[in-house]
């Protein structure tokens, strides 16, 4: 409700996040999930910026001022967020299921760019993979993946 209410006064005062991108821009909802497990264990390394990057480049096609622009308006709605349920319930409308086991894959590829993996990392995309319906095994088979395929990777705990 309170999103509707908000949605409305946006539309009438013309406040919007800068760019090419609405904010309910499926696109937009996943960058804001990606800043907020990069920003979990309290800090964004450089690493972690340039794998977002190729990762929206390789998944989405956008050139460098478009793909700017979609990093600052999730930036953007990932800081006003108060919770993950917005835009994991944008992305459900989006994607089938073996996507939202893709999406979970993409958030660990954040989790080890920078060759570190928190607990809060961890904390934070157990509850999107909840929120997306992706079971616990499959987010612990796609960690377990990119942990593999990194160097030096952790593939053990939960």
């Amino acid at each position: 409700m309170f999103d509707r209410i908000l949605e409305v006064f946006h539309q009438l005062t013309g406040d919007r996040p800068s760019g090419d991108f609405a904010p309910d821009d499926p696109r937009v909802a996943f960058v804001a999930l990606c800043f907020q497990v990069m920003e979990a264990d309290g800090s964004v390394s450089k690493d972690e910026q340039n794998r977002l990057q190729e990762l929206l480049r390789e998944r989405y096609q956008l050139d460098k001022a478009h793909l700017a622009s979609l990093m600052e308006t999730g930036r953007e709605m990932g800081s006003e967020a108060v919770d993950y349920y917005r835009f994991t319930s944008d992305l459900k409308r989006h994607l089938g299921p073996d996507e939202c086991v893709e999406l979970v894959g993409a958030l660990w590829d954040l989790v080890y760019a920078d060759g570190e993996r928190s607990e809060m990392e961890d904390h934070v995309i157990w509850r999107i993979a909840d929120l997306l319906g992706v079971s616990a095994r499959d987010r612990v088979l796609e960690r377990q993946k990119i942990a593999a395929r990194t160097a030096g990777g952790d593939t053990g705990g939960e």
